[in-house]
């Protein structure tokens, strides 16, 4: 199955971006429209169990690498430049071990391919508890959570992903309940067989803890070419939060 997508623009340079876990490619959709003012074709791609895409009780980051192999040759892109963020981020950076004919530039947004602890397993625990049959609006599912989870940014984040089903009730565009039972999957170290030898640009959020810089000698030693440029005034959600710098360092990244 060939995952769902958003083509944004019409050129030969073509840029794929990965949204993060919980997230759509809607989510990167003000970033593509400004990018293709640029001259790139933009394709926002959901990940399989998220946005648009199909559900599959199978899910990793190898697997998910695949998809995004099999995306570009059911488009025919030989070449493409790629962004992925958190999630995605660790999905471009297996792609770039496995497929590196196939990447131009890799960048990664605020994750490295280490292991992580994130409170992503509490919120999954709080999504799972919804009865999603007693909501009859977006107001009401955030009051239900707003006692659970208090960062109202997280909560709108999260609602975007409800959606009304045939029947008119709500069901999440996500697949919860593989998403939670696979979720060790998402958190683990990844395993590169190979080091991507083409240009990394690597994105840190300054008040973000998931780039540790005691990392730079596992970075070097499988992306020889990278560099890492700290985005300020700005968490894991750079892209949303400094929209205007992440713009200008990618832009510049990409075209040079």
């Amino acid at each position: 199955m060939i995952l769902n997508s958003k083509v944004i623009g019409e050129s030969s340079s073509k840029l794929i971006i990965l949204h993060g876990f919980l997230g759509m490619s809607n989510n990167w959709k003000t970033y593509a429209n400004k990018m293709q003012e640029t001259g790139f074709e933009i394709h926002l791609l959901d990940q399989r169990n998220h946005g648009e895409s199909f559900h599959s009780i199978d899910f990793s980051y190898e697997i998910m690498a695949k998809d995004i192999l099999d995306y570009l040759n059911h488009n025919k892109i030989s070449k493409a430049s790629l962004i992925g963020h958190s999630m995605g981020g660790k999905t471009a950076m297996i792609f770039s071990s496995i497929y590196p004919e196939f990447i131009d530039k890799l960048i990664v947004v605020d994750i490295l391919p280490i292991a992580y602890k994130s409170n992503f397993r509490q919120i999954l625990e709080c999504l799972y508890s919804i009865d999603l049959k007693k909501i009859s609006s977006r107001k009401g599912a955030d009051e239900l959570l707003k006692n659970k989870i208090k960062d109202f940014v997280m909560r709108g984040f999260l609602l975007k992903n409800l959606k009304r089903n045939d029947l008119g009730n709500f069901n999440f565009k996500f697949n919860l309940e593989v998403l939670k039972s696979k979720f060790p999957e998402v958190e683990k170290a990844l395993k590169l067989k190979n080091p991507f030898n083409g240009n990394v640009l690597f994105i840190k959020g300054e008040k973000s803890n998931y780039v540790d810089l005691s990392n730079l000698e596992m970075i070097e030693k499988n992306f020889p070419k990278f560099k890492i440029v700290e985005i300020p005034k700005a968490g894991h959600w750079v892209h949303s939060e400094n929209p205007e710098m992440f713009f200008n360092e990618t832009n510049i990244f990409l075209k040079n």
